[in-house]
């Protein structure tokens, strides 16, 4: 579905990415993992068109992607939950909600609204509550049901577990394992919480310093020595 070639990514002078290469196959959950700084968030918004690529290519579904720009990308059918969830804070939940539905026209709002509210039965008792009143497990609930709700077929999640409780953790994990499984949805995840990455994940890679190092299913890398003692080690 998504193919990232030999991908070169620059802010400036400094390079970020240095000739990364992925694959994610329709239907996959498929986690990159590296320390902070490797150049994990920089792949996913290369992905978006922001940055461009300034070598290589994106591929998606066949077509060539790496010059559109990011509102076409989106509409192609990828939508992405950003790190640091960036939701809309005097916006109520509902209102953000709608947000995500923009790409998709709406049309089928009330149905994908009922779908998040399943997955996440907190937003519905807070949906008329502003968005930055939510803790940070709920905002970043929130960022994921908005990307749903532009109805992709490739999700983008950029460290969901970051800054929020460990009981929130899991359900969100669980929540990315179900719309995987139950709507087939394609995931690219990225995640510094490796042990809960690579449990999920049907495949994997790690990045580090921009050049991707190490490849394999999340069972694989789970069981490397090498992965354990740089991500694992002193517990999940």
């Amino acid at each position: 579905m998504l193919r990232l070639e030999n991908i070169h990514t620059h802010y400036g002078n400094i390079e970020a990415l240095k000739g990364v290469s992925v694959e994610v196959g329709a239907g996959e959950i498929v986690t990159i993992i590296g320390a902070n700084g490797a150049g994990k968030s920089t792949l996913l918004m290369t992905v978006c068109g922001n940055p461009k690529a300034s070598a290589g290519r994106v591929v998606f579904e066949g077509r060539d992607i790496t010059r559109l720009a990011t509102y076409d990308i989106v509409k192609l059918g990828i939508s992405q939950s950003p790190e640091g969830r960036r939701i809309f804070p005097r916006m109520t939940v509902h209102e953000n909600l709608q947000m995500g539905a923009v790409p998709s026209g709406g049309r089928f709002f009330d149905e994908d609204v009922e779908k998040v509210f399943t997955l996440f039965p907190r937003l519905k008792e807070r949906v008329h509550q502003r968005g930055g009143t939510l803790s940070g497990g709920e905002q970043q609930m929130l960022a994921i049901g908005r990307a749903l709700l532009a109805r992709p077929r490739l999700l983008l999640l950029d460290e969901p577990s970051l800054g929020i409780a460990p009981i929130l953790v899991q359900q969100i994990f669980k929540a990315i394992v179900k719309i995987n499984r139950t709507e087939g949805l394609t995931i690219l995840l990225v995640e510094q919480n490796a042990y809960q990455a690579l449990k999920i994940a049907h495949r994997g890679y790690v990045l580090a310093t921009g050049r991707m190092m190490m490849a394999g299913t999340g069972a694989e890398l789970l069981a490397n020595p090498e992965i354990r003692a740089a991500y694992l080690e002193g517990g999940h």
